[in-house]
């Protein structure tokens, strides 16, 4: 059975505010320079992490690898390091974002821009663009700023 996208998006937007509990997963991908990988959504503003929902079944691991190849055509090579959970209270109701470091990975092709990632590219911590999400600002800087952690995405 084959659902159409705008359906999917839809439901998922149902779910998050009727279940109890919602829980996503993010990559903070860094190449050898130290840039993290970020995109631009085509549905809302700013650049994030590349990553998504969990769905029903699926190990939160299982939802880093396939978010990452799906979005950014990144495929893992080794295993990430789980940063922490955080809480995303602000936009969702019991909302929870499992982030992820990922640093040995390949990328397998480039996805085209499409309406769910207008845009990707890799930045500096020191250059990141204007319109980079507080959360994602927040996580960057913790990780390659020596930031004290904050458990509020």
């Amino acid at each position: 059975m084959v659902t159409s996208p705008l359906l999917i998006k839809a439901l998922q937007r149902y779910w998050r505010f009727t279940r109890g509990l919602t829980m996503g997963a993010q990559g903070m991908v860094l190449d050898a320079q130290q840039r993290v990988l970020l995109v631009r959504h085509g549905y809302r503003p700013g650049w994030h992490m590349p990553g998504g929902g969990v769905e029903k079944g699926e190990a939160i691991a299982e939802t880093l690898a396939r978010e990452l190849q799906e979005e950014v055509g990144v495929e893992l090579t080794g295993k990430p390091e789980l940063l922490g959970i955080y809480t995303h209270f602000d936009t969702f109701p019991s909302d929870h974002i499992a982030l992820f470091i990922v640093r040995q990975w390949r990328q397998t092709h480039v996805p085209p821009p499409n309406r769910e990632i207008a845009e990707q590219r890799f930045f500096a911590a020191d250059e990141l663009p204007e319109g980079t999400t507080p959360g994602t600002l927040r996580r960057i800087a913790e990780v390659l700023g020596n930031a004290p952690r904050n458990e509020k995405w």
